[in-house]
């Protein structure tokens, strides 16, 4: 081998680079081990802990020392299905930005194109090209975007003139919502970096407008959705008094008795008080019945404690939605004269409380009136907030104070000196929710210093304090897609993962021995150094590693022994011819030996894997990550780590052998027509497909929530539980909407719903976990609470373990964008073929193989989810294994197509289909080992890997088997029989000259 001693230099140059980068990950482990300890389950513990040593050197290498902060930044970190956590993709509205610049406009044709662009957004498509297209759709050329109502109004003026052309105006609205979502990024980033989680992750997803929140080790679930999707949008408004709006509610109350239908009728001697004070002290005194027994009325019926002063009423916080529809009612809107036509009707912050009457706890929200405008524009916003601080009141309950700048602070003075005059309230509202309403007791307040008090804890304030610091959000962000996966599921995946990585590694090492003796330890040696380099590499790119990413890595194991089994396959060829061994080893390196078979075959590996790559997301990527760096690597190590072990070896005189006395004899004498069986195979697989495209037609497939949206829970219960009778406890108050199956154990369920899932707010998801818990709450012990049912803690071993959500516009990208993978991988593998080989007919025979098995792995699933005892979901995962088979069958092809090239070179005699079917037999060793290699791997994860990848795993299982008979029977004769008679007839001429 030429260069020996500079592939030796790089070698032990990228060995010790890789064992540089991989100390980080064991020290920073080891830190984070003693602080797990220290903190004894306590999260905020563990931050605090971590965060008091950051800056402290924890690691000394001789030439310089690392802080703990320096340790983490290059360690290996783990993603969330390994760590816990919660992964959140929000959903930035491009509308409310839009409609923002718009300056809110009545325009009826810019509002026309706003609700048919919301309406007509299909998969991938920009909400910006979207609405663009349907305002020329509405305006039909009669509204420009740059008219004063529209686009050029006072806030954009300066950029924006009623001269300009559409397509201009289109380039400055794209730039504003671009800033808008950095903008958003940059308020996301702040809140996140106070939040106090240990190397969080954000970052933005293309031009989507979503942007990606992970937050490894975060346990409150609620707390962190409400820090990230709320807008901040922090106004100062007047309020109403009771006394002041008491006649509306009567009013109102009373015109609905007249069309509600009433609870329970009182008795017709008793007389029904006039006035609400009176009609809510009559209430409060009935001590014979509960509320609802009179016949108070929709809205009063509903009130559960009268209010005082700003506050209208106390309602329990179920009942919210139903008066919220009440007040929206025209007909009682147009109850209300002069200025409390604008009325704002909102709620305050939930509170828990014990009824007196039935002693059960009940969540409750105080109801307030805020005095609106025409414009319905606050008296004052918070965008004058320069600062905010968790502190304690007067009380010492816990508080936040606000800083605001010159001109906020004499807005402030001016608005608290208005309300002292009329003996008023100013509600602070935060994101339409009154977290308090204090009355002005002392005359206006100058310097512009204001607390929020109310009924808070202290990590509420904490929370509520930096969100202000971090501002406000431009627009709306809604979660769109949430996964939430408990420490203890965490913990289970990282053994699952350890114990099939070690099994699989020593199954291979063992099969690699047996079968090629001594050059088996070599190949192993290579093997170990090429897992080296992989975590090396993975640690020097700060890449995140996931448990499919473990399944890359423990597949790379058979990437890696299958460059050397070509080259050792080829070695015993040329041994068989009479060369000596050296001759063997320095042949078998050669380009017309493995070299370019290993190279054809990586490559269509190497494309597939970059398709996973762009279009997949989160442990998807983390899997073609390591599977891409696994290839890398693999070819480095075997082709010169191999090498020069081999070449050692010969130096040495030492005897060396690829063979054994178990597979000395294997396929040495292999001749089986393969061509002459094509009409049999083709009826099998035509078969096959036909049954599998009827399965599909009529049995279809299992999607996942990936590829249909909705909500999925793992739940485990302390005892096995029926899946049937928990679907039917949950058909009911799910909207009909609900699967349970069997997960792994039989006291562990995946329960599925699309309920709600196109209701946004953090409230929505709030609302799903505790109904969830209040019909699964009988199936626990009496010691399972609502925050244990949804929370994550260290040691959870009950509850909800995982939880997930996709929404049904990310289910319409992820569909759009598996589909087009998958088509754009074998496009891209047909155009390289056809490069490579020169013939367009080789291309088609590949393609053809790995239709064949797409369709088949299809069709399995389509025919058994109903029946296996493990999940079969069409999903993100099972699209990576697609992908992963058919680079694997594409692998297993290009072998076969490149000893016909090679044998038609003149290496071999006979017609064109004799020399094929040699070619075939010739690769036979190497297509029954490596795949035989991969299926025992495989096998070995599909065991031991855990159940949240066992239908990923079963994908590549039944596809890796059915790539290897494709690559026999489906693939070579789809190449002969597309040549024609005369094309044939001129290669073998041609070859015979060769020969």
């Amino acid at each position: 081998m030429q260069n020996r001693g500079l592939v030796k230099f790089f070698a032990i140059l990228f060995a010790l680079v890789s064992i540089y980068q991989l100390s980080f990950t064991f020290v920073a482990d080891g830190i984070e081990k003693d602080a797990k300890t220290f903190a004894k389950g306590s999260s905020e513990r563990e931050v605090k802990y971590l965060d008091s040593i950051g800056k402290e050197k924890v690691f000394n290498l001789g030439f310089t020392d690392f802080t703990y902060n320096e340790v983490k930044d290059k360690k290996i970190n783990k993603g969330l299905d390994l760590e816990g956590g919660i992964n959140v993709q929000l959903q930035i509205s491009v509308k409310d930005i839009i409609k923002g610049l718009a300056n809110n406009s009545k325009n009826p044709v810019f509002n026309q194109a706003i609700e048919q662009a919301t309406k007509n957004r299909k998969g991938n498509e920009d909400y910006l090209d979207v609405f663009f297209r349907e305002f020329d759709n509405a305006s039909k050329g009669t509204v420009k975007l740059a008219s004063p109502d529209i686009f050029a109004n006072k806030n954009l003026g300066d950029q924006i003139n009623f001269k300009m052309s559409d397509g201009e105006v289109q380039k400055i609205i794209r730039k504003k919502v671009d800033e808008s979502v950095d903008s958003a990024f940059e308020v996301l980033r702040k809140r996140i970096d106070k939040f106090g989680v240990t190397q969080p992750n954000i970052q933005k997803l293309g031009e989507s407008g979503r942007i990606l929140v992970e937050l490894p080790g975060a346990k409150d679930v609620d707390r962190i959705k409400k820090l990230l999707s709320g807008t901040a949008q922090l106004e100062f408004w007047e309020t109403y008094k009771i006394d002041e709006v008491g006649n509306f509610l009567m009013a109102a109350n009373n015109a609905l008795k007249a069309t509600e239908k009433a609870v329970v009728k009182t008795e017709t001697n008793t007389k029904t008080p006039d006035t609400l004070s009176a009609l809510l002290a009559d209430k409060a005194k009935d001590t014979t019945a509960s509320a609802s027994t009179k016949d108070l009325g929709p809205i009063i019926s509903k009130f559960v404690a009268q209010g005082g002063g700003a506050v209208l009423a106390v309602v329990n916080t179920k009942d919210t939605a139903t008066i919220n529809g009440y007040f929206k009612r025209p007909e009682i809107r147009n109850l209300l004269s002069g200025d409390q036509r604008y009325a704002k009707f909102v709620w305050g912050i939930p509170t828990t409380t014990v009824d007196e009457k039935t002693k059960k706890q009940v969540e409750t929200v105080e109801l307030y009136a805020l005095k609106g405008n025409r414009d319905n524009q606050a008296a004052m916003s918070g965008g004058v907030i320069t600062d905010a601080k968790d502190s304690f009141d007067q009380l010492g309950k816990p508080s936040v104070t606000m800083q605001m700048n010159g001109q906020g602070a004499k807005a402030w003075e001016e608005l608290t000196g208005k309300a002292y005059t009329q003996k008023s309230n100013i509600a602070i509202v935060l994101d339409d929710i009154v977290y308090s309403a204090p009355g002005v007791s002392s005359g206006p307040i100058s310097g512009g210093r204001s607390e929020i008090s109310g009924t808070f804890d202290v990590t509420q304030t904490k929370d509520l304090a930096n969100v202000l610091r971090a501002g406000k959000l431009p627009a709306a962000a809604e979660i769109v897609q949430s996964e939430v996966v408990g420490p203890s599921l965490g913990q289970e995946a990282i053994d699952n993962g350890t114990t099939s990585a070690l099994v699989g590694l020593l199954i291979v090492a063992l099969w690699m021995v047996v079968y090629y003796g001594k050059a088996g330890w070599f190949a192993n040696a290579a093997l170990l150094v090429n897992l080296l380099f992989l975590f090396g590499i993975l640690a020097s790119l700060g890449a995140v590693l996931t448990l499919p990413g473990i399944a890359g890595i423990v597949l790379t194991m058979g990437t890696a022994v299958d460059a050397n089994i070509i080259i050792y396959e080829r070695a015993k060829e040329e041994l068989r011819l009479g060369k000596s061994i050296e001759e063997a080893v320095k042949a078998s390196f050669g380009w017309k030996g493995a070299m370019r078979s290993i190279i054809d075959a990586n490559v269509t590996h190497v494309l597939t894997g970059a398709v996973l790559l762009i279009f997949g997301t989160g442990p998807i990527q983390g899997f073609a990550t390591t599977l891409l760096i696994g290839i890398a690597t693999s070819l480095f190590t075997s082709i010169f780590i191999t090498r020069m072990l081999l070449d050692w070896s010969v130096a040495k005189g030492n005897k060396l052998t690829f063979t054994t006395g178990f597979s000395k004899n294997f396929f040495t004498n292999f001749h089986y027509d393969f061509l002459g069986a094509k009409k049999y195979t083709y009826i099998f697989s035509s078969l096959v497909v036909i049954v599998s495209v009827i399965s599909l037609a009529t049995h279809g497939l299992d999607y996942g929530v990936d590829f249909k949206g909705g909500r999925t829970f793992q739940i485990r219960f302390e005892k096995p539980v029926s899946a049937e009778e928990v679907r039917n406890e949950l058909l009911p108050v799910f909207d009909k909407s609900a699967e349970a199956k069997v997960f792994g154990k039989d006291n562990q369920l995946k329960v599925t719903t699309k309920f709600m899932v196109e209701a946004h707010g953090t409230e929505a998801d709030e609302q799903v976990n505790k109904i969830l818990f209040d019909k699964l709450k009988k199936h626990f012990d009496a010691n399972m609470t609502y925050d244990k049912f949804v929370n994550s803690y260290e040691g959870k071993q009950y509850g909800i373990l995982q939880a997930s959500k996709v929404g049904p516009t990310v289910a319409d990208d992820i569909k759009t964008n598996s589909y087009w993978a998958v088509l754009g991988a074998m496009a891209i593998v047909f155009i390289y073929l056809m490069v490579s080989f020169r013939k367009w007919q080789y291309s088609l025979g590949a393609i053809a193989a790995v239709a064949h098995d797409v369709i088949f792995v299809l069709g399995v699933y389509s025919l058994l989810w109903k029946y296996m005892p493990f999940g079969m979901e069409i999903d993100q995962h099972f699209i990576a294994a697609i992908l992963t088979v058919i680079g694997y069958s594409m692998n297993d092809t290009v072998i076969v197509f490149d000893r016909v090239r090679e044998y038609l070179g003149g290496k071999a005699k006979g017609n064109f289909n004799q020399i094929v079917n040699q070619s075939i037999n010739s690769t036979m060793s190497r297509t029954i080992n490596t795949s035989l290699t991969m299926i025992l791997v495989l096998l070995i994860m599909f065991i031991f890997g855990g159940e949240s990848i066992r239908g990923f795993i079963f994908a590549m299982l039944i596809g890796i088997v059915i790539g290897t008979y494709s690559s026999l029977f489906i693939a070579t004769p789809v190449l002969v029989d597309t040549i024609s008679d005369a094309e044939h007839k001129r290669i073998e001429e041609e070859h015979n000259r060769e020969a």
